[in-house]
C-alpha cells in the first residue's frame, strides 16, 4: 500500500509517497517539471513487492509547501539540498535514484556529493550532456543571458493548460492511453498565485546546470554506477540526443529508447517497471539475497 506523508524540513511540509520494506533495496524517485510524485504514482505500486520506494514533492510543486519566491530561493542548489536533508530526515543509507527532467540536475547534485550511497541510477529523460538541450532551449538560454520581463514574456506560455497537455500528449503512440488527469491536476498547481514568478526562478536557476556537467559526467567515470536508462525517443524537450552520451562515460549501462514522449511513464509505465525490476535484481543481487 502506498502511503501520503509529510515530514517537516527547514520549516517547509514536503510531501512525499512510500511504499514497500524497508529491508528491501530504496528507488528514490525524483520528479520532473511541471509534475510532482503524482507522475510516479502506478510505478510505485509495481515494484512495492520487491522495493522501498519513496517519492518527495519539491517545494512548489504538488501537495509540499510553497513559499514564495520571496521567502525561498527557488534554485536547484536550494532543491537538492532540500531533498538531501529530506534523505537524512527519513533515514536513507543507500538507494538507487530515478531522475527525470528537473530530478536529473537535483539528483547528480547530490550524487556526486554523496557517491557511496547510490547504489544505481534509473534515468529516465533526464539530462547531463549539452548534447540534450536542442530547440526547445533556445528561449530558455536567452532567459539565462538577460534575465529580462520580455525574455520572460515569452516563457509564460509553457504555464498554461495548452502546454501542460502537450508536454504529456506530444511523441505519444496512442493520446487514448493518456489520462487526461495528469495535466489537469498538474495545471491546478502551476495556476496558484505565486506559482509562475517560481517557475521563472526555476527556469533562470536551470542555467546553473550546464556548467556542472563536466563535474556529472566525472561522477560517472570515476564512481560508474550501474545505469539503467528508459527514455522517451519522441521527446522534443530532452530528446534522444541527450540519452546516448551516457554510454561514453558509463560502463554498465543498459539503455533503452521507448516510442514515447517526454512523460514515458503514461504510456510506457509497464514496461518500466519491468527493466527496473529485471536491472536492480540483477545488480543488487547481494542486497536483494
Amino acid at each position: 500500500m502506498t502511503t501520503y506523508r509529510t515530514v517537516s524540513i527547514d520549516g517547509l511540509d514536503i510531501f512525499y509517497r512510500e511504499a514497500g520494506s524497508r529491508d528491501n533495496p530504496t528507488i528514490l524517485l525524483l520528479h520532473g517539471f511541471p509534475t510532482s510524485s503524482h507522475m510516479f504514482r502506478n510505478l510505485i505500486p509495481a515494484l512495492a513487492d520487491k522495493f522501498h520506494l519513496v517519492a518527495p514533492d519539491y517545494p512548489g510543486y504538488g501537495n509540499s509547501s510553497m513559499p514564495t519566491v520571496n521567502e525561498f530561493d527557488y534554485t536547484f542548489d536550494r532543491l537538492a539540498e532540500i531533498v538531501e536533508k529530506f534523505i537524512a530526515a527519513i533515514d536513507l543509507k543507500k538507494y538507487s535514484l530515478y531522475v527525470m527532467d528537473y530530478g536529473a540536475p537535483i539528483g547528480y547534485r547530490i550524487a556526486a556529493k554523496y557517491p557511496e550511497r547510490v547504489q544505481s541510477l534509473i534515468v529516465q529523460n533526464g539530462n547531463a550532456y549539452e548534447e540534450g538541450l536542442r530547440e526547445f532551449w533556445e528561449p530558455i538560454k536567452a532567459y539565462w543571458q538577460e534575465r529580462s520581463p520580455d525574455n520572460a514574456e515569452k516563457l509564460k506560455y509553457l504555464f498554461t493548460l495548452e502546454a501542460t497537455k502537450w508536454q504529456y500528449t506530444n511523441g505519444v503512440r496512442n493520446l487514448e492511453a493518456i489520462s487526461p488527469d495528469t495535466w489537469t491536476i498538474d495545471q491546478h498547481f502551476l495556476d496558484r498565485p505565486g506559482n509562475e514568478e517560481i517557475q521563472l526562478a526555476l527556469f533562470y536557476s536551470y542555467g546553473t546546470n550546464p556548467p556542472l556537467y563536466p563535474q556529472w559526467q566525472e561522477y560517472f567515470r570515476q564512481y560508474q554506477p550501474p545505469t539503467l536508462i528508459v527514455w522517451g525517443k519522441n521527446d522534443y524537450i530532452f530528446p534522444a540526443d541527450g540519452a546516448y552520451p551516457y554510454q561514453h562515460d558509463l560502463k554498465d549501462v543498459e539503455f533503452h529508447l521507448l516510442d514515447t514522449g517526454h512523460f514515458a511513464l503514461e504510456e510506457d509505465g509497464d514496461a518500466i517497471a519491468n527493466y527496473i525490476d529485471q536491472f536492480l535484481t540483477s545488480r543488487l543481487q547481494s542486497v536483494l539475497a
